[in-house]
């Protein structure tokens, strides 16, 4: 009796279990199914309220993925495709006879049956995939032979390999150049439209943004896994940088912000995450970093500071510092800005000669040339900070320093700590470029997919791999990678398989 009433208490457990499960997709199904229809009264709805010019194309790529994206997750939440999905798929076009075709011959591994008769061939099957070749279109035909048994009428066929948009139209290697050429090179998407048709193969802006969409929600779990790699360390660097979001149903813009995160300069590991909020407050912040307790190394923007009552250090910027005074000293020409400008300098010089050395070198030799250096202007300040008026361009560089001495000078007494936060600007600088091109994002989620997509495309710039070799792989291998096995295709962990 007793091992009967446990055995009914699992099963209870489990089945209150599977029930929190049901509720929980059935809720999530219900608010993707009330977004996705709103997009699309948007996108088909009266021409009136929607947007002109390249704005409005902007816009309607946003939307288009967005959909694309929301049509994805609810495919993957209820197990089938949409219907909607199967109708698109029907109406697409033939492939153009101009375009070259390189074929791959799928067969069965053995033609002997299980039942010991040899097989043979009656016919086969052919699908076709568009591929993209920087600068060439050609078409993949994928031919798998079909074998019969003539005894007991077994039918034996080469599997169809598993694809990111299953039965679609195009290629691991398009998609990872239509998302390399719209996140790395900053073209939109009706500029790619017109490329591909000089190319010879006219495609929907519509068509790509459904492939951008997918691939961004199939791409998500890797930009989910890096950010876990990247709070493992003890070391973070932290910025972000403004950007316009235009959320459909309007005509304005307002400001959004990226943020950039990635471990300390002199971490083994290459990375950074971003990650895309509606705002700047500190609670976006403290959110990404959850429950990590290190060394923050950041500019002095009050959203970080309730970080730091968290169990985090803050790092200060020397270079923040230092910009202070070439401001100070570019406007007037201030003998004090040049003063403080070359005992910095001398710094930073100490900072080249120890860069290529380990934790514990570097930590040493601060200790000796650096620290008495760092004293030393510290006491110039303050002396300097007497003989200047409250208020003045003077006393407010001098008071960016002295305010924050302890967080600008704890990186001496840590080998593992940069002197600034130059790494991660530099990591902000592609998107500062990218913003002159795409102007705006369309709604939070396209900035959450841009954010995941721009993820994986600079860490592997970082670790020297080409983003598109890499995002081809990857997008290949994803449909039959195991979920416990995603960390080896973050761009720190990569190795490149042999694929067509």
């Amino acid at each position: 009796m007793a091992a009967t009433q446990e055995i009914l208490v699992r099963r209870e457990q489990m089945l209150a279990g599977q029930q929190d499960e049901i509720r929980f997709k059935d809720t999530r199904i219900a608010q993707l199914t009330h977004e996705i229809a709103a997009l699309k009264r948007y996108r088909f709805g009266k021409k009136g309220e929607q947007l002109s010019g390249v704005q409005g194309t902007l816009l309607e790529e946003a939307v288009d993925e967005d959909i694309g994206a929301i049509e994805t997750e609810l495919e993957l939440l209820a197990g089938v495709p949409l219907a909607t999905r199967t109708t698109r798929q029907a109406k697409r076009r033939p492939m153009p006879d101009h375009l070259p075709r390189i074929e791959y011959r799928h067969e069965p591994e053995y033609t002997t049956c299980h039942c010991g008769c040899q097989l043979q061939r009656i016919g086969e099957e052919v699908s076709e995939k568009l591929d993209f070749i920087p600068g060439v279109l050609q078409v993949e035909r994928h031919v798998r032979g079909k074998w019969v048994c003539k005894q007991c009428q077994t039918l034996t066929q080469a599997p169809v390999a598993a694809h990111v948009i299953d039965k679609g139209l195009p290629s691991t290697g398009l998609l990872a150049h239509v998302l390399v050429a719209k996140y790395a090179d900053h073209l939109p998407l009706y500029r790619q439209e017109s490329i591909f048709e000089r190319a010879g193969m006219k495609l929907a802006r519509s068509t790509l943004a459904d492939w951008v969409g997918t691939c961004g929600v199939h791409l998500q779990p890797l930009a989910d896994a890096l950010r876990q790699v990247i709070l493992a360390h003890r070391v973070v660097h932290a910025d972000e940088t403004p950007v316009q979001m235009l959320k459909p149903g309007t005509k304005k813009t307002h400001r959004a912000y990226l943020w950039a995160y990635a471990p300390g300069v002199f971490e083994p590991l290459k990375a950074v995450v971003y990650d895309f909020t509606e705002g700047r407050a500190g609670e976006h912040a403290r959110s990404f970093l959850g429950d990590w307790q290190g060394s923050l190394i950041c500019d002095d923007y009050s959203g970080y500071k309730a970080c730091f009552t968290r169990g985090m250090t803050e790092i200060g910027c020397m270079a923040h510092a230092r910009r202070k005074f070439f401001e100070l000293h570019a406007s007037n020409k201030s003998q004090l800005a040049e003063q403080a400008l070359h005992y910095i300098g001398q710094l930073y010089e100490v900072e080249r000669q120890v860069k290529e050395l380990t934790s514990d070198d570097r930590r040493r030799l601060r200790q000796e040339k650096a620290k008495p250096l760092a004293h030393a202007l510290h006491g110039w300040m303050l002396a300097q900070r007497q003989r200047v008026p409250d208020g003045s361009a003077t006393a407010k560089a001098l008071d960016y320093s002295l305010k924050r001495w302890t967080a600008l000078t704890r990186y001496l007494d840590d080998g593992q700590l940069p002197i600034d936060n130059n790494h991660i600007e530099q990591q902000i600088r592609p998107i500062a470029i990218g913003r002159n091109n795409w102007l705006f994002t369309g709604s939070l989620r396209a900035g959450k997919r841009a954010a995941a997509i721009m993820t994986l495309v600079q860490s592997a710039r970082l670790n020297g791999h080409d983003p598109y070799a890499y995002l081809k792989d990857v997008l290949t291998r994803l449909p039959t990678q195991p979920a416990s096995r995603i960390g080896e295709l973050l761009p720190h962990n990569w190795t490149p398989q042999s694929i067509h």
